[in-house]
């Protein structure tokens, strides 16, 4: 698909104020608690839409659309899991985390908290969550950079290793000098645009095709496959599979994504990051209703998707689409076919700030697991430029690693966000839950679950009998995790006077007049 001069203007020109936002955090960070977590001083609306832009990436846009189109409604159920994890995240987690990472002296990552929360001198909880981290997010960040490609490839006409490589770097170049606050910013900026072009594409949709009941009709016969998939009677229904079945395992998986969102630490760190817990409040209506209109949005791109080319006057177009070979560039596609050209360069550029806005994220959630809780470790004598510029320098090796993961041209943007969002939300999430709200727990019993839940995800997912249920290897693997932190810590010691002690700190009301004291 070729795009003229106003299409490429507007996107180039979004790449560029993204860049120089980049600029600007690398000159305002000057340590790295700005790098990592901004000093804490985010507002209420930063934090929510950085929060959910930061988890909903590329897949929104791509992932969550192309699934629908081709599989029906009955894909929705993802969506429905993670609005209800969403707000379940913001209603549960952020406050008390909030309060807790400071209580627990002022921890500025997920591994460190859990340290302090334990009152540990051993690293190994802090070099389990380094390793867990690194991994899985390897995988996210390639699902970034595939997506990445996707679009530039979609935009300039590159081939993929072109556009691969093309995508990557401008992530790559922004998150490297801006650190936290420049992501956090960009990813309000982004969150926005996300938004915007959510809710314009399905509409225009609907005012472009006068019958919306013929059009269906049409792609019910047996002749129109999309992308290889034949339409059945059954595709607007939430509860039957395409082949009239009864979607148990669809529904109950679908729903199960909701549980990710207590173990994904890009996501947590924004709560720990917030000025004040009191902002709590308001960033939860904020990003309760940004979630819930996005998701909404994106499962209507795809069903809409695929009324819009079975109208028998798109016949050409659902060619055009077919040809490209891929249900992912739904989005993509119906924007550069519906709207004027500059606006398409927008809309485009919302993809853009979809993927970034998770990778960048990925890549410095990984960057700090490795300098504050690998490397500082071992040296810590290490001076704030030292571990500033490891930091940077893990977000290039990270980056590297994740570009050569991502070189696999048939890996999907839905497959390798799944894999990683069930190895983080398995791993994480039960321990992140029992940390806040179960005096007994103890830090054998975390190790334990993190290491059970991260290495459940990956049996399953290479175990092709367990594969082959359909049942998405996070609630298992959740599952798992969660006896073993309870069998392991009713096994193990606890001291319950400091534990007692830092609840009853965590839950003072001054805390936040205190802290702010201090700074």
């Amino acid at each position: 698909m070729k795009f003229n001069v106003y299409t490429i203007i507007a996107f180039v020109l979004y790449a560029v104020i993204i860049l120089a936002i980049g600029i600007w955090g690398f000159l305002k960070a000057k340590g790295t608690k700005d790098y990592f977590l901004g000093g804490r001083q985010l507002g209420s609306w930063t934090t929510a839409i950085s929060a959910q832009a930061s988890d909903m990436s590329g897949w929104l846009l791509m992932g969550l659309p192309g699934s629908v189109l081709v599989g029906g409604m009955t894909q929705s159920w993802v969506a429905i899991g993670l609005f209800v994890g969403t707000y379940l995240n913001w209603l549960i987690v952020a406050k008390r985390l909030r309060k807790m990472s400071y209580a627990a002296g002022d921890a500025i990552t997920i591994p460190e908290y859990l340290q302090k929360r334990f009152f540990t001198k051993s690293p190994v909880v802090r070099l389990v969550c380094a390793v867990i981290i690194f991994f899985f997010f390897l995988i996210y960040t390639a699902s970034a950079f595939n997506g990445g490609a996707k679009l530039f490839g979609f935009v300039f006409g590159t081939n993929y290793i072109q556009s691969l490589t093309i995508g990557a770097l401008v992530i790559i170049s922004y998150t490297f000098l801006g650190g936290f606050l420049a992501v956090c910013w960009t990813d309000l900026i982004q969150g926005m645009l996300m938004f915007a072009a959510l809710v314009v594409v399905p509409i225009v949709v609907v005012a472009r095709v006068p019958d919306l009941g013929a059009a269906f009709q049409n792609a019910l016969s047996e002749d129109t496959l999309i992308c290889g998939s034949q339409i059945t009677d059954y595709y607007w229904s939430f509860v039957r599979a395409p082949d009239g079945s009864l979607a148990v395992t669809t529904i109950v998986s679908g729903l199960a994504w909701g549980l990710g969102y207590f173990g994904m630490p890009h996501i947590l760190v924004r709560f720990m990051a917030i000025k004040n817990s009191d902002m709590i409040k308001k960033s939860r209506l904020i990003a309760t209703i940004w979630v819930f209109v996005t998701l909404a949005a994106a499962v209507l791109v795809g069903g809409l998707g695929m009324i819009f080319l079975h109208d028998p006057q798109n016949a050409e177009l659902l060619a055009e689409f077919n040809a490209l070979g891929e249900s992912e560039k739904i989005f993509m596609f119906l924007s550069s076919s519906l709207l004027p050209s500059l606006i398409v360069g927008v809309i485009l550029s919302a993809i853009l700030a979809a993927i970034m806005s998770t990778a960048d994220s990925q890549l410095l959630v990984t960057s700090s697991a490795v300098t504050n809780d690998m490397f500082k470790i071992f040296k810590k004598d290490a001076s704030e430029k030292t571990l500033m510029w490891i930091s940077r320098g893990t977000v290039l090796v990270v980056a590297v690693i994740a570009y050569l993961i991502a070189l696999d041209e048939n890996s999907t943007v839905m497959g390798l966000v799944s894999y990683a969002w069930a190895g983080l939300g398995a791993a994480f999430g039960p321990v992140m839950l029992l940390s806040l709200f179960w005096k007994r727990m103890t830090m054998p019993g975390a190790v334990a679950g993190i290491i059970t839940g991260g290495a459940a995800v990956i049996i399953w997912e290479s175990v092709e009998v367990l594969k082959n249920t359909g049942v998405y290897s996070l609630l298992p693997a959740f599952a798992l995790a969660l006896v073993a932190i309870i069998v392991v810590s009713l096994a193990t010691k606890v001291d319950r006077a400091q534990v007692d002690e830092l609840f009853e700190k965590a839950k003072a009301h001054d805390l936040d007049q205190v802290e702010n004291a201090e700074k």
